[in-house]
Formats: C-alpha cells, structure tokens, sequence
C-alpha cells in the first residue's frame, strides 16, 4: 500500500516575525507530519528566506501550503519530494559531476 506523499523539501519566504520556531510548531500540527527541519538559508532587512524540510505519511501539500501562508509565507519552490512506501536516498549521477568542472 502506498503511503503518499513522504517527503518535502520546501524553499520559502517569510517575513521575521512570526519567529521559525512557531512556523516549525505549527507544521508539526498537521496531520501526517512526523517531523519539521527549518533551515534559515539567507536574510535581509524584512524577509528570511527558509529550507523546510517536513517527513511523513501522506503529507497534504495543500495543508502544509495554507499553514506556511497563515504564518506570512510563500512558497517559492519544491526542492525534492519523495513519495512511496520509502524514501528513497538521492544518488549522483553523471550529470552531478560536470556540474564540478
């Protein structure tokens, strides 16, 4: 059986306050979500630019969506989702070493 959408890894702009912290309590509260990792990756006079990485079973995009924009939120871009019966690790590729040159 299937277990739906399993990872997230989400790039998104939010403004300073509310603080990660309650962004990464509120996501925990979705149904589904077994763990929030936020990330701060950049910030400026008004905005932080944030990598949230939510782990799961059926995660609801939606859902997660609409409490990331209760929060002051956008949504830039999907970085990586993992779906299935497991989460399956990221292997390099040839494609991956050129990008070294």
């Amino acid at each position: 059986m299937a277990r739906g959408i399993r990872l997230l890894v989400l790039d998104v702009l939010k403004p300073h306050q509310p603080i990660v912290t309650e962004l990464a309590l509120g996501l925990s509260e979705i149904q589904g979500v077994e763990g929030v990792n936020i990330t701060l990756v950049e910030i400026d006079k008004e905005t932080e630019n944030i990598k949230i990485t939510i782990v799961g079973d059926n995660l609801d995009y939606d859902e997660i969506v609409r409490t990331i924009e209760e929060f002051g939120g956008v949504v830039h871009s999907i970085d990586m989702v993992a779906a299935g019966k497991r989460i399956i690790e990221e292997s390099e590729t040839p494609q991956d070493k050129l990008e070294e040159f």
